[in-house]
């Protein structure tokens, strides 16, 4: 059986979450806070190379977070994906 979610291209993946934390130098408290969710989730969700085994909701919270705090998620297209801080506007 295909682990659906390894083909998932539409979310963002714990190492992106880490690389995103680390651009903005948040703590996973910072990332929990602002996503409204608890520490444990950010550090399961963390612990993942790939998408994390974690709620869409909470997956979905952590990337509104991080977008809103000025991190662009740039999605796997051939060279893999990855995330950049976004250009003032």
């Amino acid at each position: 059986m295909i682990n659906s979610k390894s083909h998932d291209t539409n979310k963002i993946t714990g190492a992106q979450v880490r690389a995103a934390r680390a651009l903005i130098r948040w703590s996973a408290k910072d990332l929990a806070k602002a996503a409204g969710i608890g520490v444990a989730t950010v550090s399961r969700a963390e612990v993942e190379d790939g998408v994390p085994s974690i709620t869409n909701a909470n997956l979905k919270a952590m990337q509104s977070a991080l977008e809103a705090a000025g991190v662009e998620f740039i999605p796997e297209n051939g060279g893999g994906a990855g995330v950049r801080l976004k250009k003032p506007e």
